[in-house]
Parts: C-alpha cells; sequence; structure tokens
C-alpha cells in the first residue's frame, strides 16, 4: 500500500505503482483508469496526488487523457480488424477482433509473483507441491563424467533422446494413443510444441477454430501469427458442434485446437459420442485437430482422448512435464502420423535444431523407474484435498460454481466484474485471472479461475469478500 513514510512521495509511488501494472499489461492497452475521485477513495489520497500521478504518465506517453472520458492506457500496437469476409452474423459476433493484449499477464505473474501470498490467479502449482528426492538423482546418473561428455559435446537427435522417445511411447500406451518412438518430436514444453504445429499447418490468415473460454496465451499466440480465430463455445460434453460446423461450411478452417480431458479453465472433459462427433467433423471438412493434453497426469487413464479414438490419424497429440514435475527443464513432445511428423520435424528443425538431451534422459529414467507415477499420484491426492476446500471457502464467500469443480483449475462466478476486481486485489497483493482473459474479445465477465492448490487461504477469500463488496 501507499505510505506516508517512504522515502518517495505519494504520488511517485502511485505513479510507479501504475507504470508497472501497464507495462507488464496487468492494465492493458485501452483500458481505462479510475476517475480521479475513485481512484483517491481506493487508495486513501487526495484527488490532487491522483491528478499528479496521472500528469506523469501522461508524461511518459503511458496513457492518454480523452475529453470528458477520462485516462485511456495507450495503445501503441493497434489491433487489426479480425473480421472475416462473408461471415454470417452468429459468426460474427463471435470472432476475435484483436489480441488479448494482456494474456501475457499471467505468464509474467509466473517470474514476478506481486506478493509472497498465495496466488489464486496462477497457472501452476507451488513449487513445494513438485519437490521431490528422484529428480536430483536423475540428473546425478546423467551428469557423471561419461554420460556428460557423451550428452553435451554433441547435438542430440532432431526428433529428441530416442530412450525418452521409447518411454514416451510406452507411456502412451497407457491411455490408448498407438504412437511409435519414431512418430514422437520432443519440444521445448508443451507450447513449443503447439507452436511447431501452428507453423507447419497454417499460414497467415487461415482461420482455427479454438475452444472458448480457452487458454489466453492460446489466443494471443496465434493471433501474433497472423491467425484468425474462430471461438467455439466449449461445453460440458465437448465443443459447441452446431458452431464447428457453421464455421465449417464458411471458413473451411484448417486447424481445431482442443483440451479434451480437464479442460482448462473450466474443468470438462470430453464425452465419447461429442469426440465421435468432432472427428467425423474433421474428415468431412478435411482439418487437423491439435489435442493439447497438458492436463494428463491428473486425469483418469480412461478419459476420452480424440487422439485414442483416431489414432493419429487427423490428430496431433501434445503434452508435456512442466505442471507436473520440472518447469524449467522445459520438456514437451508432439505424436502424429509418420508423415506429418516429418514435417512437424522439419520445422523444430529450423527453430530450434535440437532439445537438450540431457534432461531428456533424465525425465526418461524418471518414466522407466515409476518415479513419475507415483509422484503424480501424490500430487493427485494432495488437489483433490486442495480442492475440497478451496471449493468450501469459495461458496462460503458467495461465489457459485459454472461447472463441477475437477483437476487444477474452478471455475468461479464471482457476481461482479472479474477485470475491476483484478485491479483492486492487485493493490492487496493477490492475482486473479478474470474471465475475460479466456475469451478472445475479451467481454466483460463476472468469472474468475482460481488455482485450486493456492485458493485454500481463508485470508484471501475474507479480502475477495470485502473488496467485492466495495464493487
Amino acid at each position: 500500500m501507499l505510505t506516508r513514510t517512504s522515502t518517495q512521495s505519494l504520488t511517485g509511488q502511485l505513479a510507479d505503482r501504475l507504470a508497472e501494472r501497464i507495462r507488464t499489461r496487468l492494465l492493458p492497452p485501452g483500458a481505462r483508469l479510475p476517475s480521479v475521485r475513485e481512484c483517491a477513495r481506493q487508495q486513501g489520497v487526495s484527488p490532487y496526488t491522483v491528478v499528479a500521478a496521472y500528469d506523469q504518465l501522461l508524461a511518459q506517453g503511458l496513457v492518454e487523457a480523452r475529453r470528458q472520458r477520462g485516462f485511456y492506457v495507450r495503445d501503441s500496437a493497434p489491433a487489426q480488424e479480425g473480421r472475416l469476409p462473408n461471415a454470417a452474423p452468429m459468426v460474427i459476433q463471435m470472432m476475435a477482433s484483436r489480441v488479448p493484449a494482456d494474456a501475457s499477464s499471467l505468464i509474467r505473474s509466473m517470474f514476478h509473483r506481486p506478493s509472497d501470498k498465495p496466488q489464486p490467479g496462477m497457472g501452476v502449482f507451488p513449487p513445494e507441491w513438485m519437490s521431490s528426492t528422484f529428480m536430483p538423482t536423475a540428473v546425478r546418473r546423467m551428469t557423471s563424467t561419461a554420460a556428460l561428455q557423451e550428452l553435451s559435446l554433441q547435438y542430440g537427435e532432431p526428433s529428441g533422446d530416442a530412450a525418452l522417445r521409447r518411454s514416451l511411447s510406452n507411456k502412451l500406451v497407457g491411455i490408448n494413443v498407438p504412437a511409435a518412438p519414431d512418430q514422437i518430436v520432443t519440444t521445448v514444453g508443451a507450447t513449443h510444441a503447439l507452436d511447431i504445429v501452428s507453423r507447419t499447418l497454417l499460414r497467415a490468415g487461415d482461420p482455427v477454430m479454438v475452444e472458448e473460454p480457452g487458454w489466453a496465451l492460446e489466443f494471443a499466440r496465434l493471433e501474433a501469427l497472423g491467425m484468425r480465430i474462430l471461438p467455439v463455445p466449449r461445453r460440458a460434453d465437448g465443443p459447441d458442434l452446431e458452431v464447428m460446423a457453421q464455421y465449417c461450411q464458411l471458413h473451411s478452417p484448417k486447424l481445431f485446437v482442443s483440451v479434451s480431458v480437464l479442460h482448462n479453465p473450466t474443468g470438462y472433459s470430453l464425452t465419447p459420442g461429442s469426440a465421435h462427433r468432432v472427428l467425423k467433423l474433421a474428415n468431412e471438412h478435411d482439418f487437423h485437430i491439435v489435442e493439447d493434453d497438458t492436463y494428463s497426469h491428473l486425469a483418469p487413464e480412461h478419459a476420452t482422448r480424440l487422439s485414442a479414438l483416431d489414432g493419429l490419424q487427423r490428430t496431433i497429440y501434445v503434452s508435456g512435464f512442466a505442471k507436473i514435475l520440472a518447469p524449467n527443464w522445459r520438456i514437451g513432445f508432439l505424436a502424429a502420423s509418420p508423415e506429418l511428423k516429418e514435417r512437424l520435424l522439419e520445422t523444430k528443425l529450423l527453430a530450434t535444431l535440437t532439445t537438450p538431451t540431457l534432461f531428456e534422459r533424465a525425465l526418461s529414467w524418471c518414466i522407466d523407474q515409476g518415479q513419475l507415477r507415483r509422484h503424480a499420484e501424490r500430487v493427485r491426492i494432495r488437489l483433490d484435498g486442495a480442492r475440497g476446500r478451496a471449493v468450501k471457502l469459495a461458496m462460503a464467500h458467495g461465489c457459485t460454481f459454472a461447472s463441477e469443480p475437477a483437476g487444477l483449475f474452478g471455475w468461479v462466478d464471482t457476481g461482479v466484474d472479474t477485470d475491476a476486481l483484478t485491479q483492486r486485489m492487485l493493490d492487496q497483493g493477490y492475482l486473479l485471472a478474470p474471465g475475460s482473459l479466456f475469451h478472445a474479445r475479451r467481454p466483460p465477465s463476472t468469472m474468475m479461475r482460481i488455482n485450486f492448490a493456492t485458493s485454500q487461504d481463508a485470508a484471501f477469500w475474507k479480502v475477495f469478500s470485502k473488496v467485492r463488496a466495495e464493487l
């Protein structure tokens, strides 16, 4: 909070706080700053202090004053119009028209936490949840003198370490995804795998179907590549098939991006009936499906996956280990048909040549020894308990769940505008994930995504309840 004992003036403190939020896109381009009177009330300072702080932001070129409308964050890179030609009115209404400018804020928060408090908006487990003794053992095995020389002083295999690809192939058998080792390509995390697929199968201007609500970074990443996003509403049983069918008839999309199991942010999982109809559409209209199974380690093995039903004919399976094991090892992978795999490998070669063998070999040992499986079981048990506590706290403080709580995330209705709520909670040291982030056009929303692992703190919910009441 602003303090009068600081060596910096209240004006300087307020200007610096708002400037930092603008630079980290917690206040995105186009966002309206609170009115002078409202900001003075929120911060407990005089209107004169707020006016002086806003003047500093104006001088730095971070905001602009609009006559009789207030102060707005400057948009240094105006968004391009994103409408598709000849779209039906329903389609136009749902189309993405700009990049969600602050999609990176959730990613930045992983590196720059607003405080030492638990952060309900985070997208990862707390580090202490992933601490283990077997990971150091695996690394030590790979850094013995002979192994370190072998794995470090030459490029690895372009497709990825052969031992890891064999381990991954065996692991995929457990979820009925038929992928031989030579159908697998390792990547620098699952996001890199998604990027390889996009750069291989798409060209600027191509229409891509993406589930909505969906992962904020995926909307921003595809827009940055020049793709045209077609948001597909995600329901409890799967994507809205009527909307998909209209898109197919009007725009001939090249790709559908889906999180089949423990969907982010709703927690929904695909049903077999919906999966079959999605695959039928893909065959009829000749598009590929990239299945992002990032949360596979938290899901039951019997969960329905498009790649298992399709046998990797039109599907490309993507997953990784940052969420469950080692974020900084940056190991992900993709699996595809033999023909498509070669095209995907070419894209990887152009971007990164190879991926680091040392950590890939260490991960292979963790999988083969059963260490990863046992670790995931411990995390799931701990998450089940955390989820129960977080749900009780959320409901006790007036929130409702839009979907049955499952997996790592909860999709919560707060009853107030969560963009405004997010800015107010930052003043209290908490980062939220507002519902608008998970939509292509970022409409106002009363929804927010909570991380069950970091939402068990009763102190957070008390502050949340107080701030929401003020709104």
